[in-house]
């Protein structure tokens, strides 16, 4: 696959954390227009009150009113299982397009057997506005995009690059934070590494953005790198480690980790483009499965 690369755009990033969950949501901005795309979103849960509300995505709505800017997409890089994304709510407020990798219809699959979905729930992808292929081209304004197709982490998670920019999902953390965690259903240590190697393919000088950071050894949170300095420093990948030994140290770790706190609702919540889950009168309802995860 030979990826559009226009190293000579440089689109204006505008950054977005999110202290409960740890991740970076994003607006990218076309330099030569008022048009721009989210990525990664936030909507905001207490899970043990059951209360979902929209204070981070207020935020971003309140930037991009301010700015005048026009939203022609929102971006979810894969299914998350960490927070839940708030994009029917910014679409609602804001207008734009949500879409994902294809591979979501493997996703809804899983999990529609692992929530006991029933047959109303469609495995189509057809919540979202569209469904990207490794390669697709999307335009922003006057600035085209494009995904880059990266399993490993999930099945179905894309990279996505715009101009000198590249948003990688969780395919890779800071240089001192590594990778993503490949026990997820689906997930494949092997094919994440392949994954890094093609976004590591990407020029040198591109711009990389995290979808998480956690701040290892207590500095401060950081979501901006580079190709290079990925290649050179990544604790996981860098300096040319083998596929052998990641997939040995991967798998290793990933025994010992635990759930994220927010799997239960967030699966359920991001395989429907961000739509909260309802019950037969209509009312939002989530679905704690016992031992299914």
């Amino acid at each position: 696959m030979t990826y559009p690369v226009d190293m000579s755009v440089k689109p204006d990033v505008s950054a977005h954390f999110d202290e409960a969950t740890n991740t970076i949501t994003y607006i990218v901005k076309d330099p030569h227009s008022t048009h721009c795309a989210i990525i990664d979103s936030v909507m905001d849960i207490d899970y043990a009150a059951g209360r979902i509300t929209y204070e981070a995505a207020d935020r971003l709505i309140a930037e991009i009113k301010d700015r005048g800017l026009t939203v022609d997409w929102i971006i979810e890089t894969h299914v998350h299982a960490d927070h839940l994304s708030a994009a029917p709510y910014l679409q609602d407020k804001l207008g734009g397009k949500i879409g994902v990798g294809e591979k979501i219809m493997v996703i809804q699959e899983t999990f529609g057997k692992v929530f006991n979905e029933g047959t109303e729930f469609q495995r189509d992808g057809s919540q979202f506005d569209a469904l990207f292929k490794d390669g697709d081209t999307y335009m922003i304004g006057e600035m085209q995009a494009f995904a880059m197709y990266t399993p490993g982490h999930t099945p179905a998670c894309m990279v996505h690059v715009v101009g000198d920019a590249a948003f990688a999902g969780d395919t890779l953390f800071m240089p001192d934070g590594g990778s993503a965690r490949c026990d997820f259903p689906g997930g494949d240590a092997g094919e994440l590494y392949d994954s890094i190697m093609k976004v590591l393919s990407l020029p040198d000088e591109t711009r990389l953005f995290m979808c998480h950071d956690y701040g290892p050894n207590g500095r401060a949170i950081q979501w901006e790198t580079t190709v290079a300095a990925q290649k050179a420093d990544n604790i996981h990948v860098g300096g040319g480690k083998s596929r052998a030994d990641f997939i040995k140290f991967r798998t290793e770790r990933d025994a010992q980790l635990s759930m994220p706190k927010l799997i239960i609702p967030s699966l359920q919540v991001n395989m429907r483009a961000g739509e909260v889950p309802t019950d037969s009168d209509g009312n939002p309802m989530l679905k704690v499965p016992v031992n299914g995860i």
